[in-house]
């Protein structure tokens, strides 16, 4: 270990607290059923597999929010043949993943332990208003002392836009006490090391750490940051 201390840790909004698989496949089922369309489970990991990449190529800004909103479901419509309108679902969609605050085993617990001790803030990219709407009824809000989301920077994770935005509004903010804590590489740790903070990459499926990539931290899930920070 470091022997480093934080005082602020980021926090990535989705597979990092939030159970995401859980909460997309609620909101898919809901706006398909509503519809009159099929919910079983290949139709819904077809949508989740065009979903990640529209939100890839975000990251790469390849494609704006904006559209990708309704892409996605133009492609998922096309794919599975059915007769629907893609902004209706998409609408839905949103609406329902709106209402969903599913977290993850431990995060809550995590989330109470750690803001003893730190500052925690949310940085994500998710749509604003889903985002908002999805925090702001989660019981982990007390917890944080605010959240960031790429729709209201005006810019996305990886991006340094992003971080400089985030530093900005935090009081004090030094990149040396500050750590980024997310599931994605190419999005929360890729990010973060451009940043010049420390990242801790949340790997639950135990995958190999990418060779060059300065990854400080590896846990399996959140519920291991509190005892990783003791440890430090």
């Amino acid at each position: 270990m470091t022997g480093k201390k934080y005082s602020v840790i980021l926090l990535d909004a989705d597979d990092t607290v939030f159970d995401f698989g859980r909460c997309e496949r609620a909101a898919l089922r809901s706006v398909l059923s509503v519809s009159g369309l099929p919910s079983d489970g290949e139709t819904l990991a077809v949508y989740g597999r065009i979903n990640l990449k529209y939100w890839k190529m975000l990251e790469k800004k390849q494609i704006t929010k904006e559209k990708l909103r309704y892409a996605r479901f133009e492609e998922f419509i096309a794919e599975k043949g059915f007769a629907a309108d893609p902004a209706a679902l998409a609408d839905g969609y949103e609406k329902a993943l709106g209402e969903c605050a599913f977290l993850l085993p431990g995060a809550f617990e995590a989330c109470e332990k750690l803001s003893e001790k730190y500052d925690l803030y949310v940085v994500t990219n998710g749509i604003g208003s889903v985002q908002r709407s999805r925090i702001s009824r989660s019981p982990v809000i007390r917890f944080f002392k605010g959240y960031f989301i790429s729709d209201d920077l005006g810019a996305v994770k990886p991006s340094a836009a992003f971080f400089e935005a985030v530093s900005e509004r935090i009081p004090g903010f030094d990149p040396a006490s500050a750590l980024m804590v997310g599931d994605s590489l190419t999005s929360d740790i890729a990010g973060g090391i451009n940043a010049g903070i420390d990242c801790c990459w949340i790997n639950p499926a135990g995958l190999p750490v990418p060779e060059g990539m300065k990854i400080d931290y590896v846990i399996g899930g959140l519920s291991e940051l509190p005892g990783l920070l003791e440890r430090i």
